[in-house]
């Protein structure tokens, strides 16, 4: 078993919790946010639908520059959630057609010129998905605060209690 497939059991599962919070995004509260330092919900949620994406450009390209990348914009819940489903299905890909070696490799975080860092593609897969993570549980806090349930994550939630 390849590095890459030793990871898609997990990623599945991150992914598909992810997904059913994404769904419960209200599409009319894009602007929403908690406190005026804080990003808007539309944000969130846009970042959070793609993150999955970086994984395919991880593995697929030797870096990013965020020079040249986009910025955010609000989209419907719907829109969200059908660029998340293709950033999974491209990133699962990716993540199984990956060798061993392909993770070893070198990848950076450039700005133009400027390198921020450089860390083997494994460690920084990790670091997406772990980034992602984080993210899905802002989120939470952004609907929780916004009175939209809560569907389990690693668990039942308050909202979705067995007994």
């Amino acid at each position: 078993m390849t590095i890459g497939e030793s990871l898609l059991p997990e990623f599945d599962q991150e992914m598909a919790t992810t997904r059913s919070l994404l769904e419960r995004v209200p599409s009319d509260k894009g602007q929403w946010k908690p406190h005026p330092k804080s990003f808007p919900l539309g944000h969130l949620a846009q970042l959070v639908s793609g993150i999955p994406g970086w994984i395919t450009m991880t593995l697929r390209q030797p870096y990013l520059d965020l020079a040249t990348a986009g910025g955010y914009s609000f989209e419907t819940t719907e829109t969200l959630v059908r660029q998340f489903d293709a950033n999974v299905l491209s990133a699962r890909a990716a993540l199984a057609a990956a060798t061993d070696a392909d993770f070893e490799q070198p990848w950076s975080l450039k700005h133009g010129d400027r390198v921020l860092f450089t860390a083997p593609r494994g460690t920084v897969v990790r670091n997406h998905i772990s980034h992602l993570v984080h993210h899905r549980g802002q989120l939470t806090v952004y609907l929780r605060l916004n009175d939209v349930p809560l569907p389990p994550i690693y668990g039942p939630t308050a909202d979705a209690r067995p007994w």
